[in-house]
């Protein structure tokens, strides 16, 4: 069977739209759950594109930063209908997602944060989703960390950001440390230079706050922040997680708790991970705050396919580039990393009953390790849940 065998069918933009729609309303449990349903539906089934095609095309998206199976969809609906075709595949798969995370947001600011009842059910599952960032960790390291100095750059990057240096500074450094890794001198003059930005220019580490925020946020900031979390989503939709705490969190728009149970609601939802944006947008600057947070977050997912469409696939072989995108993807294992160490020691001040909440949290850390499968993680928070109200940590 030859290549020349595989073309979309004929599809009017709304049949599209509908279609990728259907997509969004069923994507559950993860990025892998939601790949497979779309290579089940569109590859092997309809015969859109080859395998083989598609394998390529998978490896491109895992590159890039961005939630892969949104850059999928866009990829095939420009595929079937062109540009236009690959904006609506993603919006009819991102919109389910958007519009449930809306709903849940508006849910849990006006009606269930604040309420004391909640407060122990919201809590344990917060400690949960801790054990569900710390296997997050564990596996993006896993398949980023191959040798000795992508691990020593984690670390670097893990400690200069729990001192407080700017994010950039450890993910420039490290993609460069690793391009010119065969070129000591080098590597050695951009560390020197790494240091001397980080003691001139860093600050405290993002503040710590107690409660949903009080004030609104600015939108413009709020789209920056997810833009930050959409381009530097390497290895997973967690390693948004710390960019769009640092510009919510860091700047009093949203507690920690309420952070981490954004993140909890987006393991839950029919969505890429990455909704939680929505989430953190809706709870600093309502409405537009949401939509300006989403819009930034997946803003580079629908260019990247939009506008190198022609020229991704050559783009993407580039072997320096790879070397470069190897090192800041270890500078974001470290990023990820600190930012779980600073959420748990905020989540660990809140506990009064120590014992309960390592209870809970050694259960979940036993679940997420031990257990697999697309309904897990749902399970686990609705398992925390339970547990942090039987339990009161």
């Amino acid at each position: 069977m030859t290549t020349d065998s595989y073309s979309p069918p004929r599809l009017s933009l709304l049949q599209l739209f509908l279609r990728f729609l259907r997509f969004g309303l069923l994507a559950f449990g993860g990025p892998v759950a939601q790949i497979a349903m779309v290579k089940q539906a569109l590859v092997e089934e309809e015969r859109w594109i080859s395998p083989a095609r598609f394998n390529r095309l998978l490896a491109v998206m895992q590159v890039l930063p961005g939630p892969e199976a949104h850059e999928l969809c866009v990829h095939l609906g420009m595929v079937a209908r062109g540009r236009i075709g690959g904006l609506l595949a993603g919006v009819g798969f991102m919109l389910p997602g958007f519009v449930l995370m809306l709903g849940a947001a508006w849910l849990y600011k006006d009606w269930f944060v604040g309420n004391p009842a909640m407060a122990p059910i919201f809590l344990g599952v917060q400690i949960a989703v801790l054990a569900i960032i710390l296997r997050a960790v564990q596996r993006i390291g896993t398949h980023i960390l191959e040798d000795r100095l992508l691990w020593g750059l984690a670390a670097a990057s893990l400690a200069a950001t729990l001192a407080g240096v700017p994010f950039w500074i450890p993910l420039v450094a490290a993609g460069l440390i690793y391009s010119f890794a065969a070129r000591p001198a080098v590597a050695a003059a951009v560390v020197v230079v790494a240091v001397a930005l980080a003691l001139l220019i860093s600050g405290d580490a993002p503040v710590i706050q107690a409660s949903v925020a009080a004030s609104r946020a600015d939108v413009i900031a709020l789209f920056i922040a997810g833009l930050k979390g959409g381009l530097l989503t390497f290895g997973g939709a967690y390693t948004a997680i710390p960019y769009v705490r640092a510009d919510t969190v860091g700047r009093g728009w949203v507690s920690d708790a309420s952070f981490l149970d954004g993140v909890a609601l987006a393991g839950m939802l029919p969505a890429p991970l990455v909704i939680f944006a929505t989430f953190a947008g809706y709870v600093a600057g309502g409405f537009p705050g949401a939509l300006a947070i989403t819009a930034g977050m997946f803003l580079p997912a629908f260019a990247f396919s939009m506008i190198f469409y022609e020229r991704l696939e050559a783009v993407v072989e580039n072997p320096a580039l790879h070397r470069a995108l190897a090192g800041v993807a270890a500078a974001v294992v470290g990023v990820i990393a600190a930012t779980l160490l600073q959420l748990g020691w905020v989540t660990a001040l809140r506990v009064a009953t120590p014992i309960a909440g390592l209870a809970i949290f050694a259960g979940a850390v036993a679940a997420v390790f031990l257990l697999k499968g697309k309904w897990v993680a749902p399970l686990l928070v609705v398992a925390a849940g339970a547990a942090g109200w039987l339990l009161n940590p």
